[in-house]
This record gives C-alpha cells, structure tokens and sequence, in this order.
C-alpha cells in the first residue's frame, strides 16, 4: 500500500535578489510561471494527497493563477503567509492540522516554491528513504567545492572549511506533521534561526537524515538561474527526466 503525504510551499517571499516587478515564483518559465512547474512536480504523483500554498494577504498574482490555470487543479489548499518561512510554513501545518484535520502522524514535504527542477525519482527517492523516520528526511547534495570561511564582516578569506562530511541542503525536507509543528513552533517561541524545517528540527534534538538528490533541484534566487533552470527543463522536456 502506497504510503501518502501532504505538501506545503511557501510562497509569501518577495525575492529582492531577482529585482524583478513580481516575486520570483510568478517570473515566466518556459511557457508558464515558475510556482506552475514547481506545483506540477507534485499535482500528479500517487503519493500526494493535496497541496497547501502559504501566500501573502491580497497576493494579485496567486488570484490571477486561480481564476485561470489553477481553477483546474483539484486539492491546492491555501493559507496566509507569514513574517517569515517558518511563519508561513507553520500556518500551513495549522491549516493541515486544523480546517483539514489531517493526522498528526502524516509525513508532510515542505518544498520551496523557487525550485521548479525537481524531479519524479527525488521525490520517489526521499519518499522511500524517508517515509518511516520520525526524524524527517531531507533532499540534499554532498558538498564538491572547496569551502571558505570568510573573516568576520569581510571578504577576506578567514580559513579552509573541511568539506568531507558537508552537504548542500535542498528541499523537498519531509517529517511528521505533528513533530514539524512541534519544532517550528519551539523554535519560533525561542526566538532560534530558522533557516529551513531541518535545522528547527535539529534545534527540537532530532537528526533528519540525508537523501542524496540531483544538483539539478536549484532554487531560483538571482537573475541568471532563470536561464538555468530554462535549459534543465528543456532539457527534462526532450528526456523525460523528470517526470518518470
């Protein structure tokens, strides 16, 4: 029996670095926006059981999908935006807990609405590897660059990061709805750094553990990863890559 999740995206960013007129995720993307591909990644697979999206109040441009593209989808669920990610990610989780009284047990994907690359078999992967572990689990790639610490309010070079044993986080990050409510919400009380649901997760005293996926799952922040991300879902268009 096939196990089901949820998943949660937040997209109530306004992304500053694209200096573009609109957030990020409304930027066209090879025919569509690029919150339309990330959503796509997920509309259709078996596990799946609904999406919720976590947008700023009054967001014309979320309204704008739905009268069109998005009044097709079934199961895309909305709720408000936060301050911050963890505040929009945890106002999904209420949402999910809440209004759609989904179980506490259930295993939710948090994945960021920038990364439009996401392919089948990572989600497939991560699914697998991390359905059973109360710990969560997370999409992530082994650190290949040489890694440098910068002095303190600089740019000058402080020292040689060891890079064995380092990882470049990626999403989907995927826990229990119950536990990520829980760490979100301690993390937030302490007033910790929440840079993603793992490192909340973390600071909770759990140790998510790490799916190696494909360097391709990039997170769209500056001007030149559209082109990139153009070329990946080009190139996933002619093999397949990404959906089988």
């Amino acid at each position: 029996m096939l196990n089901k999740c949820w998943v949660v995206i937040p997209a109530a960013g306004v992304g500053a670095r694209m200096q573009a007129d609109r957030p990020k995720q409304y930027l066209p993307l090879v025919g569509k926006t690029v919150i339309e591909h990330t959503l796509a990644c997920f509309l259709e697979h078996p596990a799946v059981v609904g999406i919720v999206v976590a947008i700023s109040e009054g967001d014309p441009y979320w309204a704008e999908l739905t009268a069109t593209t998005l009044s097709e989808w079934e199961n895309v669920y909305t709720a408000p935006g936060g301050r911050e990610r963890a505040d929009s990610v945890l106002n999904a989780l209420d949402y999910l807990a809440n209004t759609l009284q989904v179980n506490a047990d259930t295993s939710v994907l948090v994945h960021d609405a920038a990364r439009p690359c996401l392919s089948r078999p990572d989600v497939d992967k991560l699914l697998a590897e991390g359905m059973e572990e109360t710990a969560g689990a997370i999409l992530a790639v082994p650190v290949r660059d040489t890694m440098k610490r910068a002095q303190l309010d600089t740019q000058r070079i402080a020292h040689t990061e060891e890079r064995n044993g380092l990882w470049h986080a990626l999403t989907p990050q995927m826990a229990r709805l119950g536990v990520l409510q829980d760490a979100l919400t301690h993390a937030l009380q302490m007033g910790l750094s929440v840079t993603d649901e793992a490192s909340a997760l973390e600071q909770f005293g759990l140790h998510p553990i790490l799916v190696e996926g494909d360097a391709r799952n990039i997170k769209i922040t500056r001007p030149a990863d559209l082109a990139l991300a153009t070329f990946f879902l080009m190139e996933a268009a002619n093999t397949s890559h990404f959906t089988q």
